[in-house]
């Protein structure tokens, strides 16, 4: 096994079992789908058979939103999620990362230019700008140790929220398992997950 770890959701469909490409199977006709080049050799060096298979949509929705543990390196398992560890503000382009990973489980990349920030811990100073739609956005960040800012975190995804399209999560202790989806996929993986799936 890997060296992934937070996996603190309880199970979500317990006493039931399913393989893991069953998972897959149902996980890919709602959008959810391996990026290529990724393997079911990817997913159990993470975590092994068992641990996906004993608790359904439990551990494998971790694992898609998190990087595959070994080379080549900086390779999502998929795309439209992302583990979104908020205790992650160590420096400067912490916020970048957050504002590219979001553009990114949202298909949208190229929405935002511009991207900048500045993180100063010791000095308690951080700052977030770019543009979208043609507005130059700017945001005074709050610090708080190495915690994420709640307030500027939202005011982004209100910003990229479109197209009847928005942020949920599945909570995981310190970290929020995130997706971009219409009403109707979120109330299908919701059926899936146990109804752990909220609005962000």
């Amino acid at each position: 096994m890997g060296s992934i770890v937070g996996i603190e959701f309880n199970s979500m469909r317990d006493g039931i079992q399913m393989t893991l490409e069953q998972q897959l199977e149902k996980l890919a006709k709602l959008g959810f789908k391996l990026n290529d080049g990724i393997s079911i050799d990817d997913l159990l060096y993470s975590c092994d058979r068992e641990e996906y298979e004993s608790e359904p949509y439990d551990t494998i929705m971790f694992i898609l939103g998190s990087e595959v543990e070994r080379e080549p390196w900086g390779r999502y398992f998929c795309d439209q999620v992302w583990n979104f560890d908020v205790e992650c503000i160590e420096d400067s382009g912490a916020y970048v990362t957050i504002v590219e990973n979001m553009c990114r489980i949202a298909g949208l990349p190229n929405l935002i230019t511009n991207l900048k920030d500045y993180v100063d811990l010791d000095n308690g100073e951080a700052w977030l700008k770019y543009t979208i739609d043609g507005k130059n956005r700017h945001f005074n960040v709050r610090v708080d140790d190495d915690w994420a800012d709640p307030d500027t975190v939202s005011a982004v995804m209100t910003d990229i929220e479109r197209n009847g399209q928005r942020f949920y999560a599945i909570d995981n202790g310190q970290a929020s398992i995130l997706f971009f989806l219409d009403k109707e996929i979120a109330r299908e993986l919701n059926e899936l997950t146990g109804n752990m799936l909220k609005a962000y």
